[in-house]
């Protein structure tokens, strides 16, 4: 599995999301909506979510093992800090 392409629109607003990001997966599937978070501890991606009549929310798509999900965790939030470096042309 390759990541070919991380696109990411920051959020402009005071809080603890700082982005929203899509990224595309072998140049044929895609995943939107994956939110870059300031926790405690630092930066942390979250996964897409619904809410589920509970009132929990449920992970839509999300890597199946700790390997890739600290995978896609670097690739996204080092292309989140190279877009804190770009000129702000979407906000």
């Amino acid at each position: 599995m390759e990541i070919t392409d991380v696109r990411v629109r920051r959020i402009a607003k005071d809080g603890k999301m700082k982005a929203v990001v899509s990224i595309t997966i072998d140049n044929v599937f895609v995943v939107h909506d994956i939110k870059v978070i300031e926790g405690e501890k630092g930066l942390f991606i979250a996964m897409p979510s619904k809410k589920s009549a509970d009132g929990e929310f449920r992970d839509i798509a999300h890597p199946i093992n700790s390997e890739t999900r600290s995978s896609l965790e670097k690739i996204i939030l080092e292309r989140y800090r190279q877009s804190l470096e770009e000129p702000d042309a979407n906000n």
